[in-house]
Formats: structure tokens, C-alpha cells, sequence
């Protein structure tokens, strides 16, 4: 691709130069952007075609790429760096425990704490040491944008907050945030993200079981757990009729909700999402429970 370079804050007063490219992206290196430039106008460089990536799927937070599953084999690992350059590559073999602490390995590289950006959002974290949920990108905002169509000041409860990864982008749509957490790590980092993204009057953050820690009533609450349906009966004490709740499940359980909400005294109606695959015909779900 043929370019030029231009500051990156430039970009917007060179939109309509006749030398550019449009049918191809710039590409951003610090503060610089090289932008693409037409056949038969001088250029200040050529960048190679970009190889495409056929390899190990991965997860980049922050400069650290992040493997899930089988340990890779050395091939895997070079395809990796060659292809996106990291600062360090980690391993997660799994997630253990309710506060579903990492077991990790670094298997090159330095690693420890990123800033990661996210849907517009800073999160400080660790990915060696807790839990980010990049594959819920899309419910995190879907979550958010119902916050801000909902066209009420919603107090909400997030009963297993992590880093903030829901909590952040719901206050950031303007509810008023209850955030637990029961791992002090995961809490530090909470907030450290609820100060970087400037949320500090909309979220109150809460140490401990999240049983015991929710008060009053809330408009909404979100139950981003697998075993969040043992806990069911904890949030139920917590809500009125209107109120909805996101309880979040490996395949539908439809069934059980409906009996844990009919024996605290309501009925509700239950939409039902996929998330994303968890193993082969197994569905991440999160059910909408909309309490009456």
C-alpha cells in the first residue's frame, strides 16, 4: 500500500484531499497515520500486503494476547507474535472458583498490567491475575443500550462486577451502579476503572458475597455468573414488579427460573439470548427476566 504520513490529529482536515485513497484504511503507528495514496500521486513509502492470520485463535487485552484452552505448540506461538507483535503472550488453562481467578502461565514475553480499551471505555487489569470477559463484548453493550433507552434514572445491581466490565458502560449510560465483587484483586481493579473512566458519582462498589451485600430494591440486576441461578433467590428479595434481572447460564434454564421466581411470590416473562458458543453445541445464554 502506497502512503504518506500525516499527524494523526490531522486527519479529519485532510478528508477531502484528492491524492487519498478512500477505498483503503490508514493505518495508525503512535502519533503518526499513514494514509493511503492513489496510483498516480506521489508517496513518502510502500507498507507490504498484510499476511493473513490463519492461525490459534486468541485474545488481545490491552498489548498481551491471551490463549485459552490446550496449551499452543511452539508453531502456534511464533504465527502469534509474527502477526501481531505483543508484548507478551499468557496461556489461561481455566478459571477456578467463584471469583474465577485465572490459572495462567506466561508462556513469552513480559506481561502483568494493561490498559485495555473497550466500546470507548478504559479498563486496568491484569489478565494473568483476573478475569476479563472479552468474548461478551457485544452483551456488555447490549446490556448498556437498554440502559439508555430505557429513559429512567435505573438503579442497578451487578452482583458479580469484576474489573467493571458491565458495570462501567451501564453508569456510563447513566444508571446508578451497585458493584460487587468477592475477590479483592478483581475489587482493587474495579475501582481503579471506576476512576479512570471518570464514574466515581455513579458507581458504589461493594467487597464481599454478593448475598449479603445487595440492598433495597434496584430496577435492574445482573447475574454474570454461571452458577447465578443458586443466587436467584438472593436477588428476588431485591426486586419489584418492572424490575429486570440478566441471569446468565451455560444452555436455557427457562424452567428453573420460572420456579425460583414463582416461589418468591412473582411471575415473570423470559427472553432468552445466546452469548456466544461454550463448547461444541453448548451455548453461553443469558435469560432476561422481566419480573411481574
Amino acid at each position: 500500500m502506497r502512503v504518506r504520513a500525516v499527524l494523526k490529529n490531522s486527519l479529519a482536515d485532510i478528508t477531502n484531499e484528492k491524492w487519498i485513497d478512500h477505498s483503503r484504511n490508514s493505518f495508525i503507528e503512535g502519533n503518526i497515520a499513514w494514509v493511503p495514496v492513489k496510483e498516480n500521486e506521489p508517496c513518502e513509502m510502500e507498507i507490504p500486503k498484510r499476511i493473513r492470520y490463519h492461525g490459534r485463535g486468541y485474545f488481545m487485552i490491552g498489548d498481551i494476547a491471551v490463549i485459552h484452552g490446550k496449551k499452543p505448540c511452539p508453531e502456534e506461538l511464533e504465527e502469534i507474535k509474527k502477526f501481531r507483535h505483543p508484548r507478551g503472550v499468557i496461556w489461561i488453562e481455566s478459571l477456578y472458583g467463584v471469583s474465577r481467578i485465572p490459572k495462567s502461565e506466561i508462556i513469552w514475553g513480559d506481561a502483568g498490567e494493561v490498559r485495555h480499551r473497550e466500546n470507548g471505555y478504559t479498563y486496568i487489569l491484569d489478565p494473568g491475575k483476573v478475569m476479563f470477559a472479552q468474548g461478551n463484548r457485544n452483551e456488555k453493550m447490549r446490556i448498556a443500550q437498554l440502559v439508555c433507552n430505557s429513559n429512567s434514572d435505573e438503579r442497578v445491581a451487578d452482583m458479580f462486577a469484576g474489573i467493571g466490565y458491565f458495570s462501567i458502560p451501564v453508569a456510563g449510560c447513566g444508571a446508578r451502579v451497585h458493584a460487587i465483587e468477592i475477590n479483592p484483586v478483581a475489587f482493587d481493579y474495579l475501582n481503579r476503572n471506576i476512576l479512570e473512566n471518570g464514574l466515581s458519582g455513579r458507581v458504589t462498589s461493594s467487597l464481599g458475597d454478593c448475598r449479603d451485600q445487595l440492598q433495597g430494591v434496584y430496577d435492574r440486576i445482573i447475574m454474570g455468573h454461571f452458577e447465578a441461578i443458586s443466587m436467584l433467590p438472593s436477588a428476588l428479595s431485591h426486586v419489584h414488579k418492572g424490575s429486570i434481572i440478566h441471569l446468565h447460564s451455560i444452555g436455557t434454564i427457562e424452567d428453573q427460573i420460572k420456579k425460583t421466581v414463582e416461589g418468591a411470590g412473582f411471575s415473570a416473562v423470559i427472553d432468552v439470548h445466546k452469548v456466544k458458543k461454550y463448547r461444541p453445541h453448548v451455548w453461553h445464554m443469558v435469560q432476561d427476566v422481566t419480573i411481574s
